[in-house]
């Protein structure tokens, strides 16, 4: 049963019970994206909400209940009333778009400012589509290999890192311009680096953040939030 009164809306997130599960099979590209943690106190502004914990040892993600609420048998899922979602992308926009006027504010400083949404997009493509591939393979390098006892491809990591720099030198000079990657106001585009980041920061890979700069002080400023905290300690 969800939580809230009767005149509001509730939402109800599907997340896996992450002990001896294996991310990339259970996780979308391969890394959690740690809704519950990272995003509760961010997303889900000051809303009723439950977390339900799927048994993904027990196969629970694969069975034709939750199979309805994702297709494809990945956590996480979402519902708000009669609304089903699955992506975490594609949930925490809906959350920003949604209950915009609640808690904190997800969305640039003018929402209506069809050119300021757009940078806001671009931005999280970027992370999706450069930042995150790049960024996953090498925690699961250097982070699941090694608690599956497995041993790290350097190769693999120096290649990887070759390309994650590209992206942050991109990264720099966008935030020499600006405080975070959308402008002034930290956005969904800061918000979706936080879980990948969080890894990374406990890697050999953090020097390719601590050496530049403006890229140093962005994640500073995006990892000291309170709901980055839950995650980092």
């Amino acid at each position: 049963m969800f939580l809230g009164s009767s005149d509001e809306m509730f939402l109800g997130i599907f997340i896996g019970n992450f002990r001896g599960t294996e991310p990339s099979e259970n996780f979308e590209e391969g890394v959690p994206r740690y809704i519950p943690t990272t995003y509760s106190e961010e997303m889900f502004k000051n809303l009723d909400f439950e977390f339900v914990h799927v048994d993904l040892m027990g196969g629970e993600h694969k069975k034709e209940a939750f199979l309805a609420r994702n297709p494809f048998g990945q956590v996480p899922a979402f519902e708000d009333g009669d609304l089903k979602l699955f992506e975490s992308r594609a949930i925490t926009q809906y959350i920003a778009h949604r209950y915009e006027g609640q808690g904190t504010n997800l969305l640039p400083a003018d929402s209506k400012n069809i050119a300021q949404y757009a940078i806001m997009a671009i931005g999280m493509q970027v992370e999706a589509h450069q930042f995150e591939p790049v960024a996953a393979k090498l925690v699961s390098e250097q982070v699941f290999k090694l608690k599956k006892g497995l041993t790290t491809d350097q190769a693999v990591v120096a290649e990887e890192e070759a390309k994650l720099a590209k992206v942050l030198d991109v990264y720099e000079a966008r935030l020499k311009e600006f405080k975070y990657l959308a402008g002034d106001t930290f956005t969904l585009t800061d918000l979706h680096h936080i879980p990948t980041v969080k890894y990374l920061l406990g890697t050999p890979t953090k020097k390719l953040f601590t050496e530049r700069p403006r890229v140093n002080e962005w994640v500073a400023e995006i990892t000291k939030r309170p709901a980055s905290q839950k995650i980092l300690q």
